[in-house]
């Protein structure tokens, strides 16, 4: 006979499961059907991923029902199924749980952190069925997840204990920034009233890799009275030929597993992204160390250490040093354009994030200091990874009126559909900004607002086209517009990528698309520097190698495991593990100089990326480039 679940979790951490939604995707299931409606029609491969989950290690087995409320089920004409489709799910994890693991029925939020029509009631309404068909199945536990609005979390959490007061309760909340809901509550308030409420476990799941929600653990009171839960991300998504691909490796959640288990986290499994492979690394992970680790205290993620090749670099001569392109526009300044200069001379893009918020008084400062260093173009992002920042296209205006420095604007597909994606561009013509970067843009389901509709009406090469026929006097529908445009056009470029041969020519159709230049993905790696330029040199446009000065072991780890497209190597993660403060980013300066003096052998542009608004990191770097011979 199994021991009580609660008693279980006092006793020892458990392996909870991993993703159900992205795993069946990765599986060959579209998007945009109802996943929970597959616990009818394909039962069998919804027991297959519960089995699989087990066979690697879970102990908790989470039921197919995320989104089996009446509310979510009507879109696809199925709410009158609610309760054919939850006593199912329940059934199949049940099959596959067998005797030793226990079976967690999933509810997850309505709303999905957008204030939608929906009143008090309607929500009510659709818990109280759904949970209702989950308690009458003999469920082990209730796992409320995925929630951004404590309130809603809270009202949830009210009808789980009106139903039953004896059933184990799992509240999980789903954030961005470390220590704070989405709603602005301070993540150790909002655990302590979910608890006061009669939860029995709180935690975070979703949204997060492994290295935010360490964080937020760490911003917890010490000792923090309360069982803990972590179920994250497999790092950030990228969109990539139409589909989502994640960063992180089983092994790196093996490592986190271990961290999480000595912060006293209690239940550990995963979330978007994670597979049956990493939820077996995270039980071998935590096989391997003792149940005395368990509270032992925090530690940095600093010991995790990754395998890369040895770096080797020879001499290669420049090959920007030919003609100066002569079939590029020039700018509606009549000053060069980016890919002029850099034919040229050494030239310095740097990237400064608009802020998240209304004050504008950092972003300002950089964009002076950065000018005063001698940077040739301030480029800024278009809400990178679909997180919400001030327009890129005022504060473009801004620094080209205010700073004099040359504004490059981010240009994503993902927020605007055809016809705005082309009055926006027309904007940019008639304010005088003529250097874009055309890129797809991460899946707004991602972001600070994960209910948003992502666009996509145009892929990158699209927007290069839409671009290329403004250039030409044309509307991407052909009609004339009296006028032609004098836009100068990047493309970005992955180079941190297994197959560095098929990514360039994936490069080559969009500089066919109309790409002028190119800027790539950071890169720490000089010899990935040196395979760029001999895979691009029979190439006719300049090419801006990205740099990005690393803050800190924790920021390095990060970037390395939950960002997809960018790679350390196993000297840069064990160098900057040595540092802490102040000395790390001396540190993360003393590399990025290293990376620059591979560079400027083969590339004249160069493309700086300032972390965290540390504009002083890219000042310092800005004048290297610049003043070396």
């Amino acid at each position: 006979m199994k021991k009580n679940f609660l008693e279980r979790v006092a006793a020892e951490t458990l392996v909870g499961d991993g993703a159900m939604g992205t795993y069946l995707y990765q599986l060959g299931i579209p998007v945009g059907i109802s996943y929970e409606e597959l616990n009818i029609s394909k039962p069998d491969m919804i027991i297959n991923v519960h089995a699989a989950y087990k066979r690697a290690g879970a102990k908790l087995i989470q039921t197919n029902t995320y989104s089996a409320q009446r509310e979510k089920l009507m879109k696809f004409g199925l709410e009158s199924q609610v309760k054919d489709i939850n006593k199912a799910a329940v059934e199949l994890a049940r099959t596959a749980a067998g005797e030793d693991a226990y079976v967690l029925g999933t509810v997850g939020s309505i709303t999905g952190g957008i204030k939608r029509k929906c009143s008090e009631q309607i929500l009510v309404q659709n818990y109280q069925e759904q949970l209702h068909v989950l308690l009458e199945n003999h469920v082990d536990g209730i796992v409320l997840e995925t929630f951004y609005d404590i309130s809603e979390l809270q009202l949830a959490l009210n009808i789980v204990k009106k139903l039953s007061d004896s059933i184990p309760v799992i509240c999980q909340l789903a954030i961005e920034d470390a220590g704070y809901t989405f709603d602005g509550t301070k993540l150790s308030d909002a655990f302590q009233q979910l608890l006061d409420q009669g939860a029995d476990i709180v935690g975070l799941n979703c949204r997060s890799g492994p290295s935010n929600m360490i964080r937020s653990f760490e911003k917890l009171p010490q000792p923090f009275h309360g069982f803990l839960s972590a179920y994250p991300n497999a790092g950030l998504p990228a969109y990539i030929d139409g589909e989502y691909v994640y960063a992180s490796t089983p092994s790196y959640f093996g490592k986190s597993a271990v961290i999480l288990r000595k912060m006293g986290v209690k239940i550990i499994g995963g979330c978007c992204g994670t597979t049956p492979e990493h939820i077996r690394a995270i039980a071998e992970g935590l096989a391997g160390t003792s149940k005395a680790d368990d509270n032992s205290g925090i530690p940095g993620v600093s010991g995790f250490t990754f395998q890369h090749p040895p770096i080797q670099v020879t001499e290669l001569k420049s090959r920007n040093d030919g003609e100066p392109f002569n079939h590029l526009p020039v700018s509606s300044s009549n000053q060069p354009t980016l890919p002029q200069m850099a034919n040229q001379r050494r030239t310095v893009i740097v990237e400064l994030d608009p802020p998240k918020t209304l004050q504008i008084g950092k972003f300002i400062e950089g964009a002076h200091a950065l000018k005063e260093a001698g940077a040739d173009a301030l480029t800024m992002a278009d809400n990178s990874l679909a997180m919400t920042r001030m327009s890129n296209m005022a504060l473009g205006q801004i620094v080209k009126d205010q700073v004099g420095i040359l504004p490059l604007l981010h240009i994503a597909c993902r927020d605007r559909n055809l016809i705005g994606q082309q009055s926006h561009l027309m904007g940019l013509h008639a304010l005088g900004i003529d250097h874009l970067l055309a890129i797809t843009g991460d899946p707004s389901r991602f972001g600070d607002f994960p209910g948003a509709t992502s666009v996509y009406d145009l892929s990158s090469f699209d927007l290069l086209h839409m671009i290329d026929q403004m250039n030409q006097g044309l509307s991407y529908s052909g009609k004339p517009l009296k006028d032609k445009s004098k836009f100068t056009v990047a493309t970005a470029f992955n180079p941190n990528v297994r197959f560095l041969d098929k990514a360039v020519k994936r490069l080559e159709r969009k500089i066919t698309s109309g790409a002028q230049y190119v800027m790539t993905q950071p890169v720490y790696d000089p010899q990935v520097i040196k395979q760029i330029y001999e895979l691009t040199s029979h190439l006719d446009v300049p090419i801006f190698i990205g740099i990005m000065p690393l803050l800190s072991s924790r920021n390095a780890e990060f970037l390395h495991n939950e960002v997809p497209g960018i790679q350390l190597s196993e000297d840069i993660l064990q160098r900057m593990a040595k540092y802490e403060g102040e000395d790390a980013r001396k540190q993360g300066v003393e590399i990025a100089i290293e990376l620059l003096d591979t560079a400027m052998q083969y590339f004249k542009g160069i493309y700086l990326m300032t972390p965290l608004l540390r504009y002083d990191m890219t000042v310092e770097l800005t004048r290297y480039v610049l003043g070396s011979k």
